[in-house]
Formats: C-alpha cells, structure tokens, sequence
C-alpha cells in the first residue's frame, strides 16, 4: 500500500517548475516541457522510516525526490537487502510505468523527504505530448542497467553514509568529548556539521535538508532517552552510533528499542565502547549480547575515535595478510613499512600464517614485540617437531597449541583493540569460515592446521584445518561483522616478495 499521506502535506507548489529545472533529469527539457510536468506533480512529505511504496504493487506513479533520502530494499526474503539509494534529484518508479509491471523493489525514506509525485495518468499525457521528456527517462533508465550490472556494481550494499547520529547508552557516556573529536575526525574528507537539539529541535525537514545540502557529513547528538529530537535523529541518520561505556552493564538503549519496535529503523548501527585507561576484556561480548549482528569499536587510546571515523566512511584501511609458511615473515617487513610512513592500519585479516601476523598487529604489538616473539616461537626452535604416528597428521600440534596461547592467551577475537578476522577451512561444508568471535588461540590454531602436517582443529562437529587450503588470500572478505560495511582492504602476497595493494571500497 502507498504511503498515506495527510491531506495538508499535498499541495501543488507556485514554483515548482523552477525546482524541476535544476534538477539533472530535465535540464535538457525546453521551459514549455518544464512546466506541462510541473502542472501535474504534487508535492508530498515523506518522513524517515516511512514506505513510499512495496514490491509487488501496481506501478501507478513515478517520483521525483527533492531532498532527503530514499533506499530502495528486496524483501523477497525475512531479511531485507539493499539494492541502491535514491538521491535528491533522482527519480524512482519511473521503470514501472514505462514497463507496465508491478513494482520490483521496496521504496523506503532513510530519512524525512520531500519528494514530487506524478501520477500514471499525468504520465501519459504529459509524455505522449512532450516526447523529448520521454528521452531524459530513457538514457536515465538505461544508465541505471549499466551501472546495476557492470562490473563495479555493488549489490545488495548500503550507501555511503553521510549522515551520523550518536547515542548514548546514559548520562554517564560522555557523549559531548566523542562529537567533539568524531566531528575533527571528519574533517579531513569534506565540511562537517554538528547538530545538538538545542540548534536544531524547533526546526523543520527543510531545515535540516538545507545543513545537509551543504554540507558533506552532518552528527546529529540524540538525547539518551526517549524524546522528539532522539526520534528526529534517528530519522535523519544514515548510521546510528551508539555509545556505551565498556564497563557498565549492558542494557538497551531506549531511542533505539522503541524505533526498532515501531518497524522505522533503516539505517546500520555501529556499537562504540568507551573504555577508561585499558581496554576491558570480556565488554565486546557482554554489550554484542543486546544488539546481535551489529559492528562494534574499542575505543580507549589516542587515534582511536580517528580509526572509527575512517572505517564508517569508507576511507579505513585494512590490511590482510596471506599465508605462505616461512614466506610470511615477509609480513613484518610491510607492517614496518607502514607504521615508518604513519600510515594507520584500521582492519586486520589473514590466513594461516598471515592470521597469526595479524592478530599479533590487532593486538597492538609493536615492531620490536613482533620480531622477538616470532623469532623465540617460530625459529629459535622448531614448533613442528613433536612426531606422531602419522595416522592424521605429521605432528601431534601439541607444541603449536601450546605456543599460540602462551603468546595470545586467552583472549577474544573480539576483544583485540583492532577489528580482526582470520580464516580456516571448513572441510565438513566444503567453504571458508571467517572468524571474527571466539578464542583466539582456538581460531589461529584451526588457519595454519596444514592438512596432513597438523591435526584439524574440531568444533560443533565440523573439521577446520589450513585457511590457505580454500582461501589463501581473502581480501573480498569483509574485514569486521555488522550488515553491508564498507570495507577498504590492502594485502601482502608472500608468493615471491612482499607487496601493498590498495583496493578502496566508497559503499
């Protein structure tokens, strides 16, 4: 069903002929065209969350989207997938009507529109007169075919995010220090605007479509509890950033539940965990409890709140490392290079010996750390010399065990201060299997267990050996959890030498 929409919100604007002829679609269209389709538009308001229209109905009108946002989302299934945005001065709709088939996709306002209706009768006439209008539909149409199915194309991924709302769990988040340094950290990639209810509570979408316009990245500031403005900005987010600090018990946040409640929630949400002087072991995992599925960030040390900003606008890079056995010491010699050339390392991932590399960097160690601890565990003597009858493997993998958690210990994936993944090979299912939870001693053992050298690692009745047996580079992989990231990977081959690749990844 199409979005009902009140009776004082539709109304045919004096000047919305002038609004169209800016608009890239009908730029081409002589004034007389211009006004023969402004003639038959009307105006409507469509607040964030709010369906436009569903798949399947009738295709009985096109769209023209003045300011906001839109998202168009396949609900063919429980979960909904992101097929594309809409952005101000696109149209949407427009396929139905020239096909004369149902609606393929679900329209959805990310956040509170202003949008141009015109109907499919108004369609007709205003097209079968003006056919030169029909042109400016067509190349728009044939343009979007191009780009849905080039080799650039990113399906089922959300756009870029422009626009960030941050809320904190409670009073005690000291969400006033963190907008301070995120709106500094954003600063870097475009002009940035910082939204606190008292600027912005009183005014209308218009307004808040205007800072948006000009601006490259707005942070709305929600209160803590449920009020208008928390509702508003929840609206107007492309990401939600919700702050809670590590060590308090984790609990819902109540802007976010009662969105979620009402079915308007459009938007990703990242978790961010403020931690005092260290990082606290075991909060990940107590505060992911209350939100399954969504992307979490430690932060607690300088650069931190930097590292966040990159990563929830595409411009983190990440670096993933392959395996290749002894070839991978090779590994430090980039990660040196790196840190050398203050280039911040944001997302880690690897393979078999690449996996080891890594989470030894997502762990924070530094350069002189890294080479002592892999020089005493893997050359000053030989982790692979504890034969065994050779019924599965060559060794027992007794001493390798051993040597992973004497080094890691005991913590958990999640918990590294770096977003971290590493990869195994599932031979009961035949796939890869990225881990990004759980023991991390448990998870590296299972990437270097070389099929017919070490044991496989067995877990819930699967059988996990060497990462490099299926995957041995997994840069497509996406470096943290959480729906639709963006990710940004860079990755070092061992095969013959050391090498950086770049391969950034906008949304």
């Amino acid at each position: 069903m199409e979005f009902d929409v009140p009776e004082e919100t539709l109304r045919v604007r004096s000047d919305l002929r002038f609004v169209l002829a800016r608009l890239s679609i009908f730029e081409s269209l002589s004034a007389e065209t211009i006004e023969a389709i402004a003639a038959e538009c009307v105006w409507l308001s469509l607040p964030g969350g709010a369906t436009l229209f569903d798949a399947a109905e009738p295709s009985d009108a096109m769209y023209v989207l003045l300011s906001g946002g839109l998202g168009t989302i396949s609900r063919s299934t429980d979960r909904r997938k992101w097929l594309g945005r809409v952005a101000p001065g696109e149209t949407v709709g427009e396929m139905g009507l020239i096909s004369g088939r149902p609606r393929s996709a679900a329209v959805v306002a990310v956040r509170d529109s202003e949008l141009v209706r015109l109907s499919r009768e108004a369609f007709d006439t205003v097209f079968s007169r003006h056919p030169e209008a029909m042109l400016s539909i067509a190349r728009l149409t044939v343009a979007r075919l191009e780009q849905s199915t080039g080799p650039t194309a990113a399906r089922g991924r959300a756009p870029m995010s422009r626009t960030f709302t941050l809320i904190p769990q409670g009073l005690d988040v000291d969400v006033a220090a963190f907008a301070t340094e995120f709106v500094a950290a954003l600063r870097p990639y475009g002009h940035v605007e910082l939204v606190w209810s008292v600027r912005g509570a009183d005014h209308t979408s218009h307004w808040f479509n205007k800072i948006e316009a000009a601006n490259d990245f707005v942070v709305y500031v929600a209160d803590h509890q449920v009020s208008t403005w928390s509702k508003l900005c929840v609206r107007q987010a492309d990401t939600l950033l919700l702050l809670a600090n590590a060590g308090a018990a984790a609990a819902p946040w109540a802007a976010l539940t009662q969105a979620a409640d009402s079915g308007s929630m459009t938007q990703r949400a990242e978790l961010v965990l403020l931690h005092d002087d260290r990082l606290q072991r075991g909060a990940a995992e107590r505060w992911t409890q209350t939100l399954p599925g969504v992307a979490h960030h430690h932060v607690c040390a300088a650069g931190d709140v930097q590292r966040v900003a990159r990563i929830v606008t595409g411009n983190a890079i990440g670096l993933v490392l392959s395996g290749g056995g002894a070839r991978g010491f090779a590994h430090l010699g980039v990660v040196r290079a790196l840190r050398e050339r203050r280039i911040p390392i944001d997302l880690v991932g690897g393979t078999s010996i690449g996996a080891i590399m890594g989470a030894a960097i997502a762990h924070g160690w530094e350069d002189d750390q890294l080479l002592d601890v892999f020089r005493r565990t893997f050359v000053d003597s030989n982790p692979l010399a504890d034969y065994t009858l050779p019924i599965v493997s060559l060794v027992s993998g007794r001493r390798v065990t051993q040597r992973l958690r004497n080094e890691f210990g005991d913590v958990a994936i999640e918990d590294l201060p770096l977003p971290f993944y590493c990869v195994s090979s599932n031979l009961t299912t035949g796939v890869a299997a990225v881990h990004r939870s759980g023991e991390l001693w448990r998870w590296l053992r299972a990437s270097v267990s070389i099929p017919g050298v070490l044991p496989p690692v067995m877990r819930g009745g699967e059988v996990y050996v060497d990462g490099a047996t299926i995957n041995n580079l997994p840069v497509s992989l996406r470096c943290t959890s959480g729906p639709d990231r963006p990710a940004v990977a860079a990755a070092t081959r061992t095969s013959r030498s050391a090498q950086l690749e770049g391969l950034p990844d906008r949304g």
